[in-house]
């Protein structure tokens, strides 16, 4: 969760431009001749920063959006009216130079600052770790960036690549480790899960981490990141719910069928999650190439669902997270908790599950997931603890737009397959969302500035 990075500055310097150039109200009418029409698949961040790019250049630009409302993995919930909460993307990773910050600034949306050091961790009794733990999830951690560092500079000899937690659990010669280190080291690997989103058994130790990295802190949006969603939407064509089923570009242009209808234009842009792309619920004719095809297939799509917890009071430390360190027999189970109460000013707090935990969590009902969580908080925060007044969980590797949360790098994959994936084709279809930006995947930046690049394949 704490994508703390920095910044490398190859191939952003025509997006930045780009963005630079978003929204503004300047005549800029293509010549006679040039103006295209565009149909956009998809209302999320990429849809719509490639839509707006468009438009604002004086194209004819359609979005098509399978449901009924804007945003993709973007989603502001209003169910409690005095605090609205992200369902979907949350944070700003990383404010200096991010175009998403940028953006929230001209949409007037206000930002809170959160910390990842700013934590306070209960071990698998409940109680607060002491030194002698805390030293040991040190210890810990720094073995197993040392064995993944080593591994991925291993690929300059051509060894085999192997999945993160085989590395980790070598690096701490885990059969040899009491209990208590194993439910410390399967608590750090699940730090990994919660960052990434994919398993530790599927997380490619090579290529786990191959982003971009951005420097400065991380926000969170009081209002709801929905501001810059809504912002950015301004004066657009968008079309609501347009199952999109079939894309045809056997002829000089392309056609794109919807499940309502069928739309012509020069240009399509693509931007539907990676998890849809792999279900094949949409039709290419004539079929992928095999590159973009295999890159559909070996990338991971992965899953981080949100809990959050409404209570009629606080009665938990003014931290920033709050960190659990499950029995090893529920690796991941509860062990991530954001106090909500300092972004929204209610007493609500923000579970996260990530990975196998997650997607298992979506097979359950909300009675019994918000029992279990209440069985964590009250292990940590004693009996006493009052039910929550209301709830709100989220199920992305559930829901048919999207098929997950976001991309990783699977084992198996490589990261040029996320170049395959942006790839062009013919000049007419073009591919955008945050699984095409290599530089960035996984992130609200990635997708937006992916956006902007199938925006420029378009210009030129």
């Amino acid at each position: 969760m704490n994508r703390r990075r920095f910044l490398r500055a190859s191939g952003l310097s025509a997006l930045t431009t780009l963005a630079a150039a978003a929204c503004n109200t300047d005549d800029t009418t293509p010549p006679a001749g040039a103006r295209r029409s565009v149909i956009v698949v998809g209302a999320g961040i990429a849809g719509l920063s490639a839509a707006r790019a468009l438009t604002d250049r004086g194209h004819d630009v359609m979005v098509l959006e399978a449901r009924d409302r804007i945003g993709g993995r973007i989603r502001t919930s209003d169910q409690w009216p005095d605090a609205p909460v992200d369902l979907g993307a949350s944070w700003i990773h990383g404010v200096d130079g991010n175009p998403i910050a940028d953006l929230a600034r001209r949409a007037g949306a206000r930002t809170i600052p959160t910390g990842a050091d700013d934590n306070t961790v209960y071990g698998t009794d409940g109680h607060r770790v002491g030194q002698d733990s805390a030293d040991r999830i040190e210890h810990w951690r720094n073995a197993i960036a040392a064995a993944l560092a080593e591994a991925q500079d291993d690929a300059e000899d051509e060894t085999p690549d192997a999945s993160l937690r085989s590395v980790a659990e070598h690096a701490v010669n885990w059969s040899a480790l009491p209990e208590a280190d194993k439910a410390l080291v399967a608590s750090l690997l699940n730090d990994y899960e919660h960052e990434y989103s994919g398993s530790a058994d599927e997380l490619s130790s090579r290529y786990f981490d191959d982003d971009a990295k951005l420097r400065g802190g991380d926000v969170l949006f009081p209002a709801g990141y929905g501001a810059v969603t809504d912002y950015l939407t301004r004066g657009l064509t968008v079309r609501t719910g347009q199952v999109v089923d079939r894309v045809d570009w056997s002829g000089a242009g392309v056609t794109v069928t919807t499940t309502t209808g069928s739309f012509a234009a020069d240009h399509v842009v693509i931007t539907v999650p990676l998890g849809v792309l792999q279900s094949g619920t949409i039709e290419f004719t004539p079929g992928l190439p095999e590159d973009k095809s295999t890159a559909i297939a070996k990338l991971g799509m992965g899953v981080l669902d949100k809990c959050y917890l409404r209570f009629p009071h606080t009665f938990w430390p003014d931290t920033d997270w709050l960190t659990y360190v499950p029995a090893l027999d529920k690796p991941g189970h509860w062990a991530q908790w954001i106090n909500y109460a300092r972004v929204a000013g209610q007493p609500i707090l923000l579970g996260f599950n990530a990975a196998g935990f997650g997607r298992d969590s979506e097979t359950r009902s909300d009675t019994d997931l918000v029992a279990e969580a209440m069985a964590t908080l009250r292990t940590v925060y004693g009996p006493a603890v009052p039910d929550p007044l209301d709830h709100q969980i989220t199920c992305w590797s559930s829901d048919p737009y999207a098929r997950g949360s976001y991309s990783f790098n699977k084992l198996g994959s490589t990261p040029d397959m996320r170049d395959h994936l942006a790839a062009d084709l013919a000049d007419r279809i073009h591919f955008a969302g945050e699984a095409t930006d290599r530089m960035s995947f996984g992130t609200v930046h990635g997708a937006y500035n992916s956006g902007l690049r199938a925006a420029a394949e378009i210009t030129g």
